[in-house]
């Protein structure tokens, strides 16, 4: 069977430590798959590697059955793979509508000629991303939309700023969206309602979604598969109850309890 995102005995090494080590891992279309682990298990150097950040020591990436490895960041959004970051990354000074707006030039056919003279294609084609932009915006409620539209992004709350780099992600059109810890930093009522959007991300929007995230209420609500890694090795993968419950996994997380020697 073909796998959207297939992972090959992927290694990545820095400065003699083994950041990932062996790692084979896979995502079918649709699904939501979350990979979790303790701090320093190498979770967000495998989306790093994934989306060409990080150049792996061995192994390799494919997408839709063709090698992505050694691929520029922005050559790997063009194939249909977006991402979020753990520390948000928005462009502060420009207004919410423009970050939006500015994702999807990855699928225009209009070049600098075409905006240097203005001419009705290109403006055509910039109110057709413009009107997408609102589209994805909406996806969030009123948070996003309105007087919103024009103010700058440094204006924003923490949460609705990861909000927006959520829709800069999706007006890339990607098949597959990488999620770096989306609900990190939100209180509980922000972390029920992004989980339940990102549940409609796939409902709705039809994304393959792998997630990184350290809340488990959200891994446990929304994951068809999870995938646990520590210090760069896959231990464990299942559905949530099946990992939640391996004595490797409590292990990794709680330590190895202290024998009695009594």
């Amino acid at each position: 069977m073909s796998h959207l995102l297939e992972i090959k005995d992927l290694q990545v090494t820095f400065g003699g430590l083994n950041a990932l080590s062996g790692l084979n891992f896979h995502i079918d279309e649709g699904e939501i798959v979350s990979v979790i682990g303790p701090n320093g298990a190498g979770k967000t150097t495998f989306f790093n590697t994934i989306s060409g950040l990080v150049e792996p020591t061995s192994g390799d990436i494919l997408f839709e059955d063709e090698s992505i490895r050694g691929l520029d960041p922005n050559q790997v959004t063009a194939l249909g793979i977006a991402r979020t970051f753990q520390n948000v990354r928005l462009f502060p000074n420009m207004t919410i509508m423009e970050n939006v707006m500015v994702a999807q030039h990855c699928r225009t056919s209009q070049n600098v000629i075409g905006a240097l003279f203005q001419t009705k294609a290109f403006k055509k084609e910039e109110e057709e991303i413009r009107e997408n932009a609102k589209e994805i915006l909406s996806f969030f409620g009123s948070r996003l939309v309105g007087y919103r539209l024009d103010q700058p992004a440094f204006v924003l709350s923490y949460a609705n700023r990861r909000r927006l780099e959520i829709a800069r992600a999706m007006a890339t059109r990607p098949r597959l969206m990488l999620l770096d810890e989306p609900v990190a930093g939100m209180n509980p009522k922000e972390t029920a309602e992004l989980t339940e959007l990102i549940g409609q991300l796939r409902s709705e929007w039809g994304f393959t979604i792998v997630m990184i995230e350290h809340d488990m209420r959200v891994v446990r609500d929304v994951s068809d598969r999870v995938v646990v890694l520590d210090h760069g090795v896959p231990i464990a993968q299942g559905s949530y109850d099946e990992v939640s419950i391996n004595p490797d996994v409590v292990e990794a997380y709680l330590g190895r309890p202290v024998e009695n020697k009594s």
